[in-house]
């Protein structure tokens, strides 16, 4: 089966849906696709029409989620693009199901996921995500009752204790190992944008309770059979929380597998796009977190600018630039603040798991060359999530690059893909 459009946009996070319903809106006929359950991506997770307007960012949630709805986009949710056959044709695969879409522009806006570090004790049962554990209790997890430690770094924490301490938990500390100046520093250019301090304090308002400090880290996490303890350190001093969760996540890393296999020029972990959102291959634009991790407002902009411009509507493209500046240089000062610190690269033991879906350790990687050698002698990436957790962790780690990436994208049930060679076989 198969299927043609104008534009395709591929992620339904605020980025996409601002594509999709501006691109719509011009004239063109346009798909937009994830493989979440509904659109809104991780910010507007959960959220429903009822109830939205008192959430963070419900009014914007809210706005585009009308627009959307209003304009003649076809939205396809469950599917995921996971090989590109021909130029201007994505592969989809959903729930066992193949189809291929056509499209004279894509438009890709797959988002970014949490950067994990391995320190002892970070595979028990309790120890998660900072972002993870947050969309596990807006999915309908109850964490009432739980004592709770939120470490890493990033604004994320502040967001995840407040959400989940509101939800009944109990936040027993939020660790950011970022250092005070810094921080200090990345506060003060926040008085540019006031609604951003606004949040910040009210998430911080939500967590008074708990303490916040900064330039501390994770040292280990014990347990027998789930987590019982974590321990902490300030590079001076160590100490200890007895917990039932660990919300843990360093920052944001971008979804590249798609722009990889497209092959968008990428350069510092980000895809290098123009001043209208446009990769380096021709028909194929990238915006939100693949072109620097700036938050919503960022995402919906540049989702505007390369909907104009999948619609060729330049002009209207380029009005939106000097607003879209402010907030990529808010992006390039917020990734300036919370860089991570050199220490962390020896929190790992020589038997500490760092691929978990090979269960491949520390002292098995340690010696090795490179991303390739590594997979060649461990098997390390070669699991379940191909590399998307243990990639990002040994970038950091061990300075390796990932080569590139393989079709399919994503886990693919063999008879979807044997079904695709069958009709490219009938088609020759």
């Amino acid at each position: 089966m198969s299927a043609r459009f104008d534009v395709v946009v591929v992620g339904a996070g605020p980025g996409g849906i601002a594509a999709a319903a501006v691109a719509a809106e011009a004239g063109r006929r346009v798909c937009l696709l994830d493989n979440g359950v509904a659109p809104g991506g991780q910010i507007w997770r959960g959220y429903r029409a009822e109830t939205a307007e008192k959430a963070a960012h419900g009014r914007e949630y809210l706005h585009w989620m009308k627009r959307l709805k209003q304009s003649s986009c076809t939205v396809w949710t469950g599917w995921q693009a996971i090989d590109r056959p021909t130029a201007g044709v994505l592969r989809l695969e959903c729930r066992g199901e193949g189809r291929d879409v056509e499209a004279k522009a894509l438009i890709l806006a797959t988002g970014a996921r949490e950067r994990f570090l391995p320190f002892p004790g970070w595979t028990l049962p309790g120890v998660m995500g900072a972002g993870g554990l947050q969309a596990l209790v807006k999915g309908g997890l109850d964490p009432a009752g739980k004592r709770v430690v939120v470490a890493g770094s990033g604004p994320l924490l502040l967001a995840v204790a407040a959400s989940v301490g509101g939800a009944g938990a109990r936040i027993h500390g939020i660790y950011e190992q970022a250092p005070l100046g810094r921080l200090a520093g990345f506060g003060l250019t926040l008085l540019r944008h006031p609604d951003k301090l606004i949040e910040g304090a009210g998430y911080r308002m939500r967590t008074w309770r708990a303490a916040y400090r900064t330039g501390c880290w994770i040292v280990r996490a014990e347990g027998r059979d789930s987590l019982e303890r974590v321990t902490l350190t300030d590079g001076h001093r160590q100490w200890s929380h007895n917990c039932d969760w660990l919300a843990c996540g360093f920052q944001l890393v971008s979804n590249l597998e798609l722009p990889r296999l497209l092959g968008c020029r990428i350069e510092g972990g980000l895809v290098v796009v123009d001043k209208l959102q446009q990769s380096s291959v021709q028909g194929v634009a990238c915006v939100g977190e693949l072109t620097g991790i700036g938050g919503m407002e960022k995402a919906l902009l540049e989702g505007q600018i390369a909907g104009w411009a999948a619609a060729g509507c330049a002009a209207q493209a380029r009005a939106l630039r000097p607003r879209l500046q402010r907030w990529q240089r808010f992006a390039l000062r917020l990734s300036r603040a919370f860089a991570l610190r050199a220490e962390l690269r020896g929190l790992a033991d020589a038997d500490t798991v760092v691929c978990r879906c090979e269960d491949v350790t520390h002292a098995a990687l340690a010696g090795r060359a490179g991303w390739r050698e590594a997979k060649l002698y461990t098997r390390c990436g070669m699991g379940a999530c191909q590399g998307r957790v243990c990639g990002s962790a040994t970038e950091f780690l061990y300075g390796w690059q990932n080569p590139g990436v393989r079709p399919p994208v994503y886990p693919t049930p063999v008879f979807v893909l044997a079904d695709d060679a069958d009709a490219a076989s009938a088609h020759r």
